[in-house]
């Protein structure tokens, strides 16, 4: 059941827009992360959560989408995400970067995989834009954005092909394929 819900759980880039997310749904994956380790239990990252149309378009004008697709700009208008959740660290907390991120983000992502959403992480974010239209205070740094919605999209997890190549790629039906590295290149030695 659980590697089921690992591979529920991929990137998805394009959404079913008029099926929209609620901030209470958003909410309850916090609940979520606020249950799980955190380094020193420290707890330094703080949420936005956003499911409201007009500020979603602004925050999906300061994000880059797909870096592997160079032919692609990121999804269109009907098929964007329509909840977006802001991780932030308080750095007046902590200044440093720790593993709470990872483990945050991945929480976020499996409880909405749980849920039928999809999710992406990401990383390649106009801070500097994102801050504004948010007017977020000087003490937090922006980590991540999560966008979230219901996935419009099939991903299909593949082995790494004979050129080696990890890039992710879409069919011609608009199917999206990640290659993986085989267990057997992941395992260094068995003892």
């Amino acid at each position: 059941m659980f590697k089921d819900l690992v591979m529920k759980n991929r990137s998805y880039r394009r959404f079913y827009a008029d099926k929209k997310i609620t901030n209470d749904q958003l909410k309850e994956l916090i609940e979520l992360v606020r249950l799980t380790p955190s380094a020193a239990n420290l707890q330094p990252l703080k949420y936005i959560l956003i499911s409201e149309e007009e500020i979603n378009k602004k925050v999906y004008d300061t994000l880059k989408w797909a870096g592997y697709l160079k032919d692609w700009d990121g999804p269109i208008e009907s098929e964007r995400p329509t909840g977006y959740i802001i991780m932030l660290r308080d750095k007046n907390i902590s200044q440093k970067q720790s593993i709470d991120e990872g483990i945050s983000a991945q929480t976020i992502c499996l409880g909405a995989a749980e849920k039928g959403l999809g999710c992406c992480m990401i990383g390649s974010i106009n801070k500097t834009k994102l801050t504004e239209i948010l007017n977020i205070p000087d003490n937090f740094d922006i980590v991540l954005v999560i966008a979230l919605g219901y996935p419009k999209e099939n991903v299909i997890i593949e082995d790494i092909s004979n050129n080696g190549s990890i890039k992710y790629y879409r069919d011609e039906e608009g199917n999206h394929y990640v290659p993986k590295r085989s267990i057997n290149e992941l395992i260094v030695e068995e003892i």
